[in-house]
């Protein structure tokens, strides 16, 4: 990788990738991930476009990994835990690891463009509350996903 600079010109020609989250097809963006393109790796840096309507995720919580959104244009709503927030451009949101579950939908007529960006640790954990699921994620394994209410969490230790 020998890019350490996007100029503006490359990344608003760039197509993006088009994904649809593999839990929830109401979850849809357009995603050009700049970090990759400049060779980070422990860093997730992510320009997204969510179009209206459509959700950028499904709910969801990481018991390792930190999050952020920086909202450059458009209207939405964030829902963290029990509660729903209005966003909107200049907003930052933080999802701490372990913390509330998040997930964000954009309520606008036009596309909701965000900055995300997010650690890329080499295991992770994390929860699909509303579907009562559980996500294990490494980089030596295959995914693996369970549901939440068949875990058996059982008694460790020597003694």
């Amino acid at each position: 990788m020998t890019n350490y600079i996007l100029k503006k010109s490359d990344i608003d020609a760039m197509e993006g990738l088009d994904k649809t989250h593999f839990l929830n097809p109401n979850a849809k963006r357009n995603n050009k991930s700049l970090g990759d393109l400049t060779g980070l790796t422990g860093l997730g840096f992510h320009l997204i476009e969510v179009p209206p309507g459509y959700w950028s995720t499904e709910y969801h919580v990481h018991y390792f990994e930190e999050e952020c959104t920086y909202v450059l244009s458009g209207t939405g709503e964030v829902r963290i835990g029990e509660e729903t927030y209005e966003i909107g451009p200049g907003d930052f949101i933080g999802y701490r690891s372990a913390g509330d579950a998040h997930t964000m939908r954009n309520t606008g007529t036009e596309n909701l463009v965000c900055i995300v960006a997010g650690q890329r640790l080499a295991h992770d954990v994390g929860d699909y509350p509303d579907l009562g699921k559980r996500l294990f994620r490494s980089k030596d394994m295959p995914w693996a996903l369970t549901d939440l209410d068949s875990i058996e969490f059982p008694q460790g230790g020597g003694k």
